[in-house]
């Protein structure tokens, strides 16, 4: 089964590296392989066409494609829950930006251009009443790996990005001059919900990050897996057996990718039945979901 994920650099691909070894370990009957795609954008329509069995969508992508925003509501359904993204920007420590608002006017990363925190990017900035393109220099990378090099060499002010264990904020975190994450402020949490009550507030713990000694505040939503619409019953139920009895094995593999449980999975999804039906049956099993 082909897994798509993202450009490489960003978080999609390490994920999907780790599901795919996770489940074939579990269930040597499964032989899930990771594809690098665009990202979310480009991964719901390909999972629309079969042209893939299952893929890593972003929770905004997800939103707008289940609900039918700007487009036709896609025939989709949930495997599992990824992950919380909170949103966020990365400056290096070293220059004076110490709010979202002291980036106006400057060169700013959003991401790869098919990747799903570009469309997480546009709602809390409307929320605040910001647009990227009127508001900031705006940069959409080819591949996600290349911003981290932007924001550190100077070429852009800040990268914008998401979750815990980014890929892209690590090696900002990391490089010689540190970095500093920019979040909205209580108000301007309070005024994105309002406007887009479907972003939920989470929380970045003190640690995440190399250097980040406060836990930080902002918004976003889950990310998750989903499996094209034909994708048999049994096979989903296989996959999220497998998934979820490798729980541990799988957080071993990758930190971020310890919200990856049953009992998130439950809690995430908006309505029971945007759940596979073979990933339902799986959960009415193991006592996580009322029939």
């Amino acid at each position: 089964m082909t897994l798509g994920t993202a450009t490489p650099g960003g978080g999609f691909p390490v994920y999907g590296q780790a599901v795919a070894e996770t489940i074939n370990e579990i269930d040597a009957s499964l032989d899930v392989q990771p594809r690098h795609t665009k990202g979310s954008t480009e991964n719901v329509p390909l999972l629309e066409a079969g042209s893939l069995d299952l893929a890593l969508v972003q929770g905004e992508v997800a939103h707008e494609a289940l609900a039918g925003i700007g487009r036709a509501p896609a025939n989709l359904r949930v495997l599992a829950a990824m992950y919380s993204t909170p949103g966020m920007f990365v400056v290096r420590a070293d220059t004076p930006y110490r709010a979202i608002e002291d980036l106006r006017g400057r060169p700013v990363a959003f991401g790869a251009r098919g990747s799903g925190l570009v469309i997480l990017a546009r709602y809390v900035l409307d929320g605040l009443g910001l647009d990227r393109d009127r508001d900031f220099q705006a940069v959409l990378l080819d591949k996600a790996g290349d911003g981290p090099a932007m924001v550190m060499d100077g070429r852009a002010a800040a990268l914008w990005g998401g979750g815990i264990g980014w890929p892209g904020f690590t090696a900002v975190a990391r490089g010689p001059q540190g970095a500093r994450f920019l979040v909205p402020d209580l108000d301007g949490i309070h005024r994105i919900q309002r406007k887009h009550p479907f972003l939920k507030l989470m929380v970045v713990p003190a640690s995440s990050y190399p250097g980040q000694t406060a836990e930080l505040h902002s918004v976003g939503s889950w990310s998750f897996v989903m499996a094209r619409p034909t994708l048999p019953d049994e096979v989903a139920y296989r996959l999220a057996r497998a998934l979820h009895r490798g729980e541990a094995a799988l957080g071993g593999r990758l930190p971020q990718a310890r919200e990856t449980t049953a009992a998130n999975t439950v809690a995430a999804v908006a309505r029971p039945e945007l759940l596979h039906p073979g990933v339902r049956r799986y959960l009415v099993e193991t006592g996580l979901l009322s029939r």
